[in-house]
């Protein structure tokens, strides 16, 4: 796309220098033009194949996504899978220095000068790539090309391919390990699934609720006792690879119960004197998807279903005995003419809602929308063995007492972390963070799971010795059980302390008042301090409220 030294020269100096440094090349004191030609001399001494095994797993992973892509990808591709790269000036970067501490992987490629962002000056679009210079292409080698078993190929021709689109998404194997993790602490009811949608990567409730009914036909949760728990079954599905994983999720959808027409965008199904079933509707999708990683326009596959298999989920071809209506419209959608409101927007919401959900396929979107299968859902159709994983990241275990886990971590793992700490809210593009707290540590105690077991579980995942701190606060927990507490709290502070009296004594008040920290002070709820407020101007006392 661009030579090495036309990607350093639109640098700005200090970042030239950052990359020099980072490559033992002090460049100081030398003027741009000189420093972009001695930089530029350096990496092309620099065996890049090599550094690529040194390289954290989602930053080379990064790399071979360039090379897949002949070096090239748009800007809005590249960081929303692996993070966003943020613009400084030089003051900005000097006050900030951000390379010391990158907020992901562009950032950490970026500061070290081995991807760099510009638009195409071979093509017309106004579309910015992050690219490898052309220089670094010849000198890394790209990832191997899949084979595939040869399929016949449905009578529908390829769209052109997108400028953008939206990568295959994998992280429904790290939600499901989220949801069985949590399902071992709190309800999976419907009417508490919300509880844990902030430590999903996805918290669609949809595709929550797909995942909830693929675990529990697959076995990997069952009801005890009015609870959903996870089964044994579970422990060895997660210590699959992340391929076999996604696999046996979308073998285990092709099968399942989960009703998707219901599910589908703008449709309502009413009434309770008919049914369909969910298993034609994908097996006609299925039969008809060509086996290849080419575009395709979703409208032109749903014609082709419309041509061929037309009646695939009414068998006997009636099309006025269900009540499906769109979503705010009175009338019901019968006879054939309401084909594509239901049977069209059905297969839409196949390709874009569970095959996109569980990996499967990527679409894009421009004046209509484009789809295509992944590598890994070409494989899986063809009956392809999954392949396992090369590489798994270990937890870090924190001196202060947190757990941090890579959604490349093993998934394992990271569900025995679970069982002896308390898992954190989810930030995008951040590892997975738990806390070990006496809470956590005694649900462990009455899991069976003990103090020294606990120890070297942490130590083997994450491949090194605890923290001394930790390990610490581990025996001490042992041998003396809970010692502190914090909590968040409301204040009240009154200027004579006959008042308080006055409110500890009074029906009114006085249950809102937790204890007292001195004479003119109390803890009052947090839950309940508004409430009490009310209460105290009943009483005719006015409070100030600051910062609650």
């Amino acid at each position: 796309m661009r030579s090495l030294e036309s990607a350093l020269i639109d640098h700005e100096l200090i970042v030239i220098r950052v990359i020099g440094e980072w490559w033992e090349l002090d460049l100081t004191g030398v003027d741009k033009r000189q420093a972009v030609k001695l930089l530029a001399e350096r990496l092309m001494q620099v065996d890049l194949q090599q550094e690529m095994l040194f390289l954290p797993p989602e930053e080379e992973t990064a790399l071979q996504d360039l090379l897949a892509q002949d070096g090239k990808i748009p800007v809005s591709t590249f960081q929303r899978a692996y993070g966003e790269l943020r613009m400084m000036g030089p003051g900005r970067m000097e006050r900030e220095e951000p390379w010391y501490d990158p907020a992901n992987s562009v950032e950490s490629l970026w500061y070290r000068g081995l991807i760099f962002r510009s638009f195409d000056p071979k093509t017309e679009d106004a579309v910015e790539y992050f690219y490898l210079p052309n220089e670094f292409l010849g000198k890394i080698e790209p990832p191997p090309v899949l084979t595939m078993k040869e399929v016949t190929v449905p009578a529908i021709q390829p769209s052109t391919p997108p400028e953008q689109f939206n990568p295959a998404a994998t992280d429904a194997v790290d939600d499901l390990t989220t949801m069985l993790a949590a399902a071992l602490h709190i309800s999976l009811q419907p009417g508490q699934r919300d509880l844990y949608a902030q430590f999903l990567l996805n918290p669609d409730i949809e595709r929550r609720s797909l995942l909830l009914t693929l675990a529990q036909e697959m076995g990997l949760l069952s009801r005890s006792n009015g609870r959903i728990r996870p089964t044994r079954a579970a422990l060895e599905w997660l210590k699959n690879s992340r391929e076999a994983q996604l696999q046996s999720l979308a073998e285990a959808w092709t099968n399942s119960e989960w009703n998707d027409l219901c599910h589908t965008p703008d449709l309502e199904c009413e009434g309770e004197g008919w049914q369909n079933d969910p298993l034609l509707a994908r097996t006609a999708l299925l039969d008809l998807l060509p086996r290849a990683t080419e575009w395709y326009r979703v409208t032109d596959l749903i014609d082709l279903v419309q041509q061929n298999n037309p009646d695939f989920q009414r068998p006997d071809g009636n099309y006025d005995t269900w009540y499906i209506r769109e979503s705010g419209q009175q009338l019901y959608l019968t006879g054939f003419d309401s084909w594509n409101q239901v049977e069209g927007r059905l297969l839409r919401f196949l390709l874009v809602g569970p095959l996109v959900w569980l990996g499967m396929v990527e679409t894009a979107v421009s004046s209509e929308t484009i789809y295509r299968l992944t590598s890994r859902a070409v494989a899986w159709l063809s009956g392809a063995t999954p392949p396992t994983d090369s590489h798994r990241t270990p937890i870090v275990v924190q001196p202060d007492g947190s757990i941090l886990a890579a959604t490349s971590a093993d998934r394992y793992e990271r569900f025995q972390a679970a069982r002896i700490s308390e898992a954190q809210p989810i930030t995008p593009g951040k590892p997975y963070v738990y806390l070990l707290t006496p809470t956590s540590l005694a649900r462990a105690r009455e899991q069976g799971i003990k103090p020294e077991r606990l120890q070297q579980f942490l130590e083997q995942a994450s491949n090194r010795p605890l923290p001394k701190s930790v390990a610490r606060a581990i025996v001490r927990w042992a041998e003396h059980s809970v010692e502190g507490k914090l909590e968040t709290a409301v204040v009240l502070r009154v200027r004579d302390a006959a008042i308080l009296d006055t409110l500890r004594n009074n029906p009114k008040t006085r249950d809102y008042i937790s204890e007292s920290l001195a004479d003119n002070a109390a803890i009052i709820k947090r839950e309940d301090w508004q409430k009490f407020r009310a209460a105290t101007v009943q009483l005719g006392l006015l409070l100030d409220v600051a910062d609650v």
